[in-house]
Formats: C-alpha cells, structure tokens, sequence
C-alpha cells in the first residue's frame, strides 16, 4: 500500500459531476490529477455502492464539504462501480442527491490497485482516504475494513494539522498552539 510521502498515482477516471443529479448525457465529467491542480486532494475510497455504511460517509464528507474547500481541498469520492451505478445512486439516495463533490468511478480497479487498497477477498476498495498535498505527496492515510466507517471530522482535523506545517500534539485543534521546540 502507498503511504506517507509516496506521489499519489497519475489517474484519469470517469466521475460523475457534482451538485444535483443531471440527465445522464450531462452528468459525467473527466478527473485527472490535472484537474484540480494546485489544490490539496482528499480521496476517499468505498467499497461498494447501495450499500449501507457508505452512504453514511459520503453524506458527512457532503456536509462538510464547504469545510475542506475553505481550506483550499478538493474532496473527491471513488468506488469501483461505474458511473451509471453513481449516478443511479445519486439520483435514488435522498442523503447523497446534492452531493458537492464527484462521484468517481474506477472501474478497472487502477487507482485502487496502484494505491494497494483492495480487499483481497472482495475485490473492492477498503475504507481509505488520502490526503494528497499540491505537489501530489501523500500527506496521511487512513484505512478502515469493510464493515468500520471512517471519522470525516478526524480527517478536516488532520488537514488542518498538516496545512500548519508546524509540530501539532495528541488532539490538537485548529486554532489550539502548536508545539515551539526551544
């Protein structure tokens, strides 16, 4: 598995767009690492969808989806269903409708693979998430199995830490000091 200062791998998926659901000759778009250049990157995996623990953290991430972005993130969520099963999704889901952020799909399992993070009995990405730096360094990790759903404020608080760039102690909280070493 990739982890703390490996570069995030090069990708260029189908995703489905943000925002409401669209007709489905409207509601697809490209993401590459290109995409949103310059930006911090939270990417987030879940294994599959219609299923019951995902749509409770992709809801939080929706909600707090203006939070990331005033820190300069872009919030991007991956499964290796396609996109007409997100879009589906999306459109049936009363949580997921308005989602501010894409809908990933990677359906060849390549960013999933090239990050190490399929289940090796199911085939399906485990609970991960990514916090990617502009220069495409991966910053933190997080990984959950299949049936555990992740803390999404856990990961606002460690993009937080790590934007700092200073010594941030056990718990610490925007806004909290920061560790001076004499």
């Amino acid at each position: 598995m990739l982890t703390v200062g490996d570069i995030f791998p090069k990708f260029d998926l189908t995703a489905v767009k943000a925002g409401a659901p669209q007709a489905p000759s409207e509601a697809f778009e490209q993401v590459t690492n290109e995409t949103y250049k310059d930006k911090w990157l939270v990417v987030f995996f879940w294994p599959k969808d219609f299923t019951f623990v995902c749509p409770t953290e992709i809801a939080e991430f929706g909600r707090l989806n203006e939070e990331f972005a005033d820190r300069d993130a872009q919030v991007l969520g991956v499964s290796t269903d396609n996109e007409f099963v997100h879009h589906a999704w999306k459109r049936d889901h009363a949580d997921l409708r308005e989602l501010p952020f894409p809908m990933v799909s990677d359906l060849k399992r390549e960013l999933s693979s090239a990050l190490g993070i399929l289940d090796k009995a199911e085939g399906v990405p485990l609970r991960a998430t990514f916090v990617v730096d502009p220069d495409g360094v991966i910053q933190h990790v997080a990984v959950n199995g299949l049936n555990v759903g992740r803390n999404v404020k856990e990961t606002l608080r460690i993009l937080d830490a790590l934007q700092t760039d200073e010594l941030c102690p056990c718990n610490w909280e925007k806004g909290e000091e920061v560790l001076k070493v004499a």
